[in-house]
């Protein structure tokens, strides 16, 4: 066995944003939204929260009537829709001055 390093992720792959999916079954809204995010979807770590589990009880409370809600590095976004030129706009900023 060699204990070796799991090099298989390139390590501008850790550097991407995450993008915070705050979700509930059934949520058509959350599986329109994914659609919508699906060309995004290599600019950004899709984590989803479902609201509905004990230990997020915390964001039940908070957005129960406002899913889909989404946070982009743990600071809110937006919500109900995707704004996607909102969203582009803050990927932009968070990937820094781009070159061109």
């Amino acid at each position: 066995g060699s204990s070796g390093s799991s090099g298989n992720l390139s390590a501008s792959n850790r550097a991407l944003p995450v993008l915070t999916l705050f979700t509930k079954a059934p949520c058509p809204l959350c599986d329109e939204a994914k659609e919508v995010l699906q060309p995004y979807k290599d600019r950004f770590i899709l984590q989803e929260v479902d609201i509905t589990l004990p230990e997020n009880s915390t964001w039940y409370e908070r957005y129960k009537f406002d899913i889909p809600v989404f946070h982009l590095n743990g600071q809110f976004l937006m919500m109900h829709r995707v704004n996607t030129s909102k969203l582009e706009k803050q990927l932009r900023k968070l990937s820094g001055p781009s070159s061109g």
